[in-house]
């Protein structure tokens, strides 16, 4: 009995065997297809927006357009983020400042709104100054 079933064993391995062989010759190859993957959330972000806010997170930031201006007279801040739809005034002001003081200045290309939610505030934010930019690289995205 015992002879039978080493007989029925070794079928099996002999079987198993010639399986893989037959698999491993026997496949045609397939044309791969190119197919784009579709970029995830995070990588569809602008690095401006996630500097901004890892700046917000971990560095030290003011808020506001008075602030701003003030600083960028006594040439405290580092950096100033500018939204798109801030008045002209302002704008002039704070470009004009911040020339004088050598402070660069980053032209956000959204709203207030959208400056406001991407520094995770929910109120719109026109003049951002940065006066320690933490982990982020924003002031590299400045030069």
């Amino acid at each position: 009995m015992a002879d039978d079933q080493e007989k029925i064993e070794e079928q099996t391995i002999d079987e198993e065997t010639e399986d893989v062989s037959e698999t491993t010759e026997a496949k045609p190859k397939k044309n791969k297809k190119v197919v784009r993957r579709r970029k995830t959330k995070k990588e569809r972000e602008n690095p401006l927006t996630v500097a901004i806010r890892l700046t917000v997170e971990s560095g030290k930031v003011e808020f506001g357009a008075r602030r701003g201006v003030a600083s960028s007279l006594n040439a405290k801040a580092k950096l100033f983020v500018v939204a798109g739809n801030t008045p002209e005034e302002i704008k002039k002001n704070v470009h004009n400042y911040a020339e004088i003081s050598e402070v660069p200045v980053i032209d956000f290309p959204g709203s207030s709104m959208e400056l406001g939610s991407v520094c995770g505030r929910p109120f719109p934010i026109t003049v951002l100054s940065v006066y320690d930019a933490g982990t982020s690289n924003i002031l590299e995205l400045a030069k």
